[in-house]
């Protein structure tokens, strides 16, 4: 049995030796994120997910500010390692930022007090969704991604640099790019021991 979704999810794979060419022209990469991040699906059809596009020397701000930022929280033994981590991030053609509008997460804790609790983890659940949406998307048409977590230091940064609202959280950054080097074969766990069938 043949199924696209599925195969374009085999592709997905965290990519790191990323360069600055991509396969398709900057209009239809950014129809593709648009796209995707407007068929991901969200809670309550909350649509709090924020994504912004980077490139050129925004794109090389954000991996330079993620290492200056980091450099004081590093062992000496760390530096060198954490460099030509940033740089082959920064060697990409560009970075897609990840965010949740909280104004939105806020204003349905009001309306559904019931659920109160839970509309922050089902916010994180769409997020997932949405950066899932674009990483397929991306490598159904053979552009590199990763996907990082720099958000805790680079946050504040990150918003007064680019000016956006302050009920944007900062989820995820993913730097893509061509693929320079394909990702080592992934390995599985026995699948019968995670998908259970009863009845």
């Amino acid at each position: 049995m043949s199924n696209t979704i599925i195969d374009s999810m085999k592709k997905r794979r965290s990519i790191y030796q990323i360069g600055a060419h991509l396969p398709i022209e900057k209009d239809a990469l950014e129809q593709l994120v648009k796209d995707a991040v407007q068929y991901a699906p969200s809670a309550f059809n909350s649509q709090t997910a924020r994504v912004v596009l980077l490139y050129n020397d925004e794109h090389a701000w954000l991996w330079n500010t993620v290492l200056e930022l980091l450099r004081p929280m590093l062992t000496e033994k760390q530096v060198a390692a954490t460099e030509k981590k940033i740089a082959s991030f920064a060697a990409g053609a560009a970075t897609i930022l990840f965010f949740e509008e909280l104004a939105i997460v806020a204003a349905l804790e009001e309306q559904f007090p019931l659920y109160k609790e839970h509309f922050l983890t089902w916010s994180h659940h769409s997020s997932g969704l949405t950066q899932f949406a674009v990483w397929t998307a991306l490598a159904d048409l053979n552009i590199g991604a990763s996907l990082q977590h720099y958000g805790t230091v680079i946050e504040k940064a990150v918003h007064e640099h680019f000016g956006f609202p302050d009920t944007w959280s900062l989820i995820a950054q993913m730097p893509i790019g061509s693929i320079e080097g394909a990702a080592p074969k992934k390995t599985f766990g026995t699948i019968d021991e995670r998908v259970l069938v009863r009845g």
